[in-house]
Parts: structure tokens; sequence; C-alpha cells
């Protein structure tokens, strides 16, 4: 024979958490927003949960796992609940969850198959550089590709791809790059704007983009560029929607630059807009 047990009238707050599947924390929040009524209190002045006020906790839960709102399911109970628009926005929610997890196991793949943050940048600038060797790359070429792809998309930082490339394969290039980076970082605050080496470094700059310019275009890069607009067009639309303005962009992400390194960074721009050699 089995020992004859009978049920408790009211439970205590751990105990009714504890058959529903939750916490005493939840059922406390859940009276908050007043989701779950407040029990009556026993002599000791601690909560005392029914019958009712049970079978109410278990719909919160099943309501809960199934992905119901706390808003939605106050109207169930309320009476006022439109169950159709609810599962059109449940299912809104679970497509888009879809879509993020679809796109951080191809983030996963890349990260797996690049060995390097250079698999968290999207796929149409990882596919673009997924040739180079191990190390061809530097902290601050991946550090500019996650600038541009911010500032400018996946386009622009999958097009910003073809420099780096040319680097990577061009030593010279690579050096001048360097010799330049050195001489931008020397024109600090000491330096008065208008100090002509400013401009003579512009020209500098501006004579290395051409180089730059040139090894892209005998290297066929420049072929692919129709065809990451296609690519981009039918599979990252979405993405583009996401990106702030370039305006907007550039005057959030924040370079401690002196006003001679603008400068010069201007005169650069002025430089190139004005020869049609270094047109893309």
């Amino acid at each position: 024979m089995y020992p004859s047990v009978t049920p408790p009238r009211q439970v205590r707050i751990g105990d009714a958490a504890a058959f529903a599947g939750t916490t005493p924390r939840a059922i406390r929040h859940y009276h908050s927003i007043g989701l779950l009524p407040e029990p009556e209190r026993g002599g000791d002045g601690r909560r005392r949960y029914g019958y009712d006020d049970m079978i109410r906790l278990l719909w919160i839960r099943k309501m809960a796992e199934a992905g119901i709102s706390l808003d939605d399911m106050r109207a169930a109970f309320d009476e006022v609940w439109d169950i159709e628009e609810t599962l059109c926005r449940m299912e809104e929610t679970l497509a888009a969850r879809e879509a993020d997890i679809q796109r951080q196991r191809a983030a996963v793949k890349r990260l797996r198959s690049a060995g390097s943050p250079l698999g968290l940048l999207s796929a149409l600038v990882t596919d673009r550089i997924s040739h180079l060797p191990p190390g061809a790359l530097r902290p601050s070429d991946l550090e500019a590709l996650l600038v541009t792809e911010r500032t400018f998309g996946p386009l622009g930082a999958a097009l910003q791809a073809s420099v780096f490339i040319v680097l990577a394969e061009h030593p010279d290039l690579r050096a001048e790059a360097d010799r330049l980076d050195a001489a931008d970082i020397a024109l600090d605050d000491s330096v008065d704007p208008e100090d002509p080496r400013v401009e003579e470094l512009a020209a500098q700059h501006h004579a290395h983009l051409k180089a730059l310019h040139q090894a892209i275009e005998a290297a066929g890069l420049h072929e692919a560029e129709e065809e990451l607009f296609e690519i981009y067009d039918a599979d990252l639309k979405g993405e583009e929607n996401t990106q702030m303005s370039a305006f907007e962009a550039v005057t959030k992400m924040p370079y401690d630059f002196s006003p001679a390194r603008m400068r010069c960074m201007e005169l650069t721009a002025q430089l190139v807009g004005r020869d049609p050699s270094t047109d893309s």
C-alpha cells in the first residue's frame, strides 16, 4: 500500500517557484507588473499560493516558453488578446532570430576558415582577401577594414581590400606606405598646418595613391568590382539599410589627428579629386 499524501492547501513562494519551474524572483516580478495577483499572506507575513494562483503561474510559464510577451500574457488573462496578431508578431520575431543564427553560423565558418579576426568581417570582405597567406595583413589593415565596413558598408570595405592585397604583394609599396605613415605621425600639434612640409607630404601621398591605383589595375583587381556590386545588391541589401550615413559615421568615429595632419589629408583629397587617373 502507498502512504497517504495530503496536498497542502497553500504553499510558500519557494515551493510555488519550484513546482512551476521558475524562481521566486520571477514570481515577484510577475506580481510587480500585475501579471500575477498578489496572494494572501499567512500569519508570518509570507505569501501563500493556492490552486488558482498555481494554475495562473503555470499558464504564465507555458506562454513564456512559447515566446509570448508579458504584455500579450496580460491581455490574454484580461480576455482582450488578439491571438492572431500576436502569432504574426511571433513569427516575424522567430524569422529574424533564424536569420541572426544563420549569420552567426556563417561568421563562425569564416572565422574557422580565416583563422583570424578577419573572419568577423562580412563575407564580401573575407572572400576578397581569403587568398592571402597568413600574416599578410597587419592588425592595422584589419582595423582599417573594420572602420570602413562600419562607415561605408561591406561593399566599401571590399573595394578597399584591393589596397591591402596590393600592399601585401608589393613590398616596395608597403615600405612607402610605412614611410608615409611615419611622416603623418610626425605631423603633431607642434607643426603649423601652413608649414610647407604639409603640402609636400600631401603630394607624396597623392603619388603613392597613384602607384597603388596602377598596381590594382595591373593585377586586374578592378575587374572584380562589377561582380562585387552585383553580389552586394543581391545578398547584402538588408545590411545596407542598417548602416549609418557616411557623414554620421565620420562625425562619431574619433581620430586624434593634429590640425597639420588634417590639412594634409584635405590637400591629398583635393589632389586626388583633380586627378582623373585615380578615379575608380
